[in-house]
């Protein structure tokens, strides 16, 4: 990772909003993870705490990553499907116009698009016989079953139907819960943000910020965080070529 002076100030990033949120705590000691040990501060009551400081650092990159993407127009598709983080990541999805997965990742959303971009059209249309009147011509029992398929499909791909290509980054808040799409990310080459907390391995991604996956105030503190910044993200306007003959 690149060691320049992060574009987000100090200010907006304070320790006691951390710890208010309770980011710094992980888990057991008994389950820390080797690579994590240099995030940890110390232990209260068997429960390894995460050194906020280091956790400022490399939030901060972080989300000056995502500042870049936005910046440039790219995809983020966040993924939490834990109970608690299901709704926030939604939320901060939403907010952003960005795609996301919530319920059970689908294998194939990133290495065979294709295959899944074709039930997503076969979703969009459904969705568009639905609304305009399309699916009266059928009878109760079959519009009953139709209703039935279009809320397993909405489940399935709503958080994923307007995205057009496979996405250039994954926000992940649960690195351990979603090593699929982790996986997944990896083999296409994508630049991987995800909550590390102390029983995971922070090396399996490209931008890990070492905190608590768990607390649904610590998930919200951290998805704030990354929604100020893709909201207050200008798109970068590309210069146009100097006309010689001027």
């Amino acid at each position: 990772m690149k060691n320049t002076e992060s574009k987000i100030k100090d200010t907006e990033i304070k320790p006691e909003e951390m710890m208010k949120a309770g980011l710094h705590f992980g888990h057991s000691s008994s389950k820390t993870h080797p690579k994590m040990k240099e995030y940890i501060f110390g232990v209260r009551n068997t429960i390894h705490l995460f050194d906020v400081e280091k956790t400022i650092v490399r939030l901060k990159e972080a989300l000056d990553f995502i500042r870049e993407l936005t910046a440039e127009g790219k995809i983020l598709l966040f993924i939490g499907t834990k109970v608690q983080a299901k709704e926030l990541t939604k939320d901060a999805a939403n907010a952003t116009n960005s795609p996301f997965v919530v319920d059970r990742w689908l294998g194939g959303t990133i290495t065979n698009f294709g295959i899944i971009k074709n039930r997503v059209e076969y979703f969009k249309d459904l969705e568009r016989k639905k609304a305009t009147g399309e699916l009266e011509k059928y009878t109760k029992k079959e519009r009953l079953k139709l209703d039935e398929e279009l809320q397993k499909l909405q489940i399935k791909f709503g958080g994923i139907k307007e995205m057009s290509r496979i996405p250039d980054a994954i926000f992940v808040v649960d690195i351990k819960k979603e090593a699929s799409a982790i996986a997944e990310a990896k083999k296409k080459g994508l630049k991987i943000i995800g909550i590390c907390d102390t029983h995971t391995d922070p090396t399996k991604i490209d931008y890990p910020i070492p905190a608590n996956d768990d607390s649904i105030p610590s998930i919200r503190y951290i998805l704030d965080k990354v929604k100020n910044v893709m909201l207050n993200t200008k798109p970068k306007v590309e210069e146009k070529p100097k006309d010689d003959n001027n």
